[in-house]
């Protein structure tokens, strides 16, 4: 007598019937359990235990396989650069000059700027009308005179009398930004640039005003 054919999905649903209740088996792999699914064209739900009278194999519907997200990628940069003064600079062209080629592979995804320095700071405002970051220093040096430095309001004076009101503002702007990624290009709107923020006269020891800033970029293409 000739014995009947059995399909794959056949062998592999009898062989999982004769597993115990009690068994380890009782929650399938997600490998598994897509097979099995997949064999009898059922809806796969990764996250359903597998059971003894499990009846949903008779399904005839399509079969949907998720697929894994793609992986994020990660570029990291370093830049310095030299204010020519005190004061309120536009960086935003060195910056998209040091990034552009791998920002290019990213569709959706986030850069973070971060100055590695401790009286200065980043931070985004007006590109077009350079009284605005004139404006800006002007502000700074009300908000914390370097008068406190000279009359007893700070004891932190061996570095100059910039350099105090230099750590304050650079805590008041901060030392990092977060800027979206969308298509390649970083998600600035018509009239935003990027600021670096120089609070001293000298730029610390040493003299000059050279500043890093490492840049971090992460998404999806």
């Amino acid at each position: 007598m000739t014995m009947p054919r059995t399909t794959t999905g056949q062998r592999l649903s009898f062989l999982l019937f004769l597993l115990p209740a009690s068994s380890s088996f009782a929650f399938l792999s997600p490998t598994a359990y897509y097979l099995a699914s997949a064999t009898k064209h059922e809806p796969i739900d990764p996250t359903r235990p597998y059971t003894h009278d499990d009846t949903t194999f008779c399904s005839t519907r399509d079969t949907e396989i998720s697929m894994a997200p793609p992986m994020p990628r990660w570029y990291q940069h370093e830049i310095s650069i030299t204010a020519p003064s005190r004061g309120c600079h536009l960086i935003t062209s060195q910056v998209n000059n040091a990034i552009r080629n791998d920002m290019s592979t990213i569709k959706i995804g986030m850069a973070n700027l971060f100055i590695q320095h401790t009286s200065a700071s980043l931070t985004i405002n007006e590109n077009a009308d350079p009284d605005v970051r004139r404006d800006m220093e002007v502000a700074l040096n009300k908000i914390v005179p370097a008068q406190w430095t000279k009359d007893g309001t700070f004891r932190h004076t061996m570095e100059g009398e910039d350099d105090m009101p230099g750590h304050v503002k650079s805590s008041l702007m901060g030392p990092s930004l977060n800027i979206p990624i969308k298509n390649g290009r970083l998600a600035l709107g018509t009239w935003q640039g990027i600021y670096l923020n120089e609070h001293r006269d000298q730029g610390g020891w040493g003299g000059g005003h050279t500043r890093n800033i490492v840049i971090t970029l992460q998404g999806q293409s």
